[in-house]
């Protein structure tokens, strides 16, 4: 087994810089986390793999915030990732930023692969199996076992050759151009605005029972928040979410009959029992109770319910669906790499006032389809939309 290096201070990242700036071609690129563990999800690894500079691991805690070196010897570059929207967060958070990237993940979806992890697409395209054991690990552990620096490192040093086969079966299938605007949309995508009322996440709350019950939910939400972002320790590691709705529904008195509660478990369910009883207290009395149901701001109701509320619309979706189906079949990918289940139901409950490809595809590129999606499906939505609207009668003597 080879032995790997962690670079763990400035002098000898500007080194690794300058062997990365001297290779040549693309550069791979991963990051681990320590997504279940952790309540950050900073990089706690970096890996980068270039051909000529070899394997790089990076530990960014151990760095610090200047990474600018780095960002100077490969900022010209491609960047090659499995899974780019996953790492982009992590790397944009310590200044890391690629100026164009190629996605394997996302190329093989395109392509069609029915597994698109980076242990199948490496094993389908260069017949190498690639170990498993790590991929959930706590990688703020230090210092960091062997075992799992070969195992990272083996997450970029096949990456390269992987994206060669790749860009050639692209070509093959007439799908590049289908795969950089994806790129580009990948590389550009805003983040998510904050979800509102996130503490409605908790898993169970359904079972919770009116509106000082859910006031009670919210402020054990929050004070379980403060204390992971305080010690960085996911949420569900302190309590989990069913402890505290276990609690919720027990609906302790005092202190004393909130710690007999034998479902309210997690590490810190004794060692912060204060902080939990004050969380019990301050959602009984809270009187800013919240309502039981979110009123959205979204128009468009459930698909459910479309058959009794727009039946025209519903006509429209149920036309256009398998047709969108049949399209992403002859292109032999996924239909939602195709089109979003999301976008295809807007258009449907909203459409144009005059309905062709023109203007279904004005009406998709509003919603964020990207130029070949379009291409490929605006036609054939607008045949269905219409044949959605003719009478039984005349749809059949149109299809014969």
């Amino acid at each position: 087994m080879a032995e790997y290096t962690v670079i763990t201070d400035a002098e000898a990242l500007t080194a690794a810089a300058a062997r990365l700036a001297d290779g040549e071609g693309p550069v791979a690129v991963d990051v681990e986390r320590a997504s279940g563990f952790r309540y950050s999800q900073r990089a706690y690894l970096v890996q980068l793999f270039r051909r000529g500079a070899g394997v790089i691991l990076i530990d960014p805690p151990a760095i610090g915030g200047d990474f600018s070196a780095l960002q100077q010897a490969i900022g010209d570059t491609e960047w090659i990732f499995h899974a780019a929207s996953q790492d982009l967060p992590s790397l944009r958070e310590i200044g890391l930023e690629p100026p164009t990237l190629f996605d394997t993940e996302l190329a093989s979806r395109l392509l069609g692969r029915d597994r698109v992890g980076l242990g199948a697409v490496v094993e389908e395209t260069l017949g190498i199996t690639l170990a498993k054991a790590h991929s959930a690990s706590d990688w703020s552990t230090r210092p960091l076992p062997q075992s799992w620096l070969e195992y990272a490192a083996h997450d970029v040093e096949y990456l390269i050759d992987v994206r060669d086969i790749l860009v050639r079966q692209l070509a093959d299938s007439g799908k590049t151009e289908f795969a950089a605007q994806e790129f580009t949309a990948v590389l550009t995508r805003e983040p998510k605005a904050p979800r509102e009322d996130p503490w409605r996440r908790l898993s169970g709350l359904h079972t919770v029972r009116g509106r000082r019950g859910l006031a009670i939910a919210r402020a054990l939400w929050l004070a379980r928040e403060d204390l992971a972002i305080t010690q960085d320790v996911a949420p569900g590691r302190l309590v989990p979410d069913r402890a505290l709705v276990a609690a919720i529904l027990a609906d302790p008195k005092t202190k004393q009959q909130l710690a007999a509660i034998k479902e309210f478990t997690g590490r810190a369910s004794r060692s912060e029992l204060d902080r939990w009883w004050a969380a019990f207290e301050a959602g009984r009395a809270d009187p800013e109770l919240p309502p039981e149901r979110l009123r959205g701001t979204d128009t468009m109701p459930p698909v459910r319910a479309w058959a009794d509320r727009a039946p025209a619309a519903d006509a429209r979706l149920k036309a256009a669906k398998p047709a969108v189906d049949e399209r992403a079949q002859s292109l032999q990918m996924p239909v939602e790499n195709l089109l979003t289940p999301e976008l295809l139901r807007r258009v449907a409950w909203a459409p144009p006032s005059v309905i062709d490809a023109d203007t279904i595809g004005q009406s998709l590129a509003a919603l964020g389809a990207r130029p070949w999606q379009i291409e490929q499906t605006a036609q054939v939505i607008a045949e269905a939309f219409v044949e959605s609207a003719q009478p039984p009668a005349e749809a059949s003597e149109t299809a014969s």
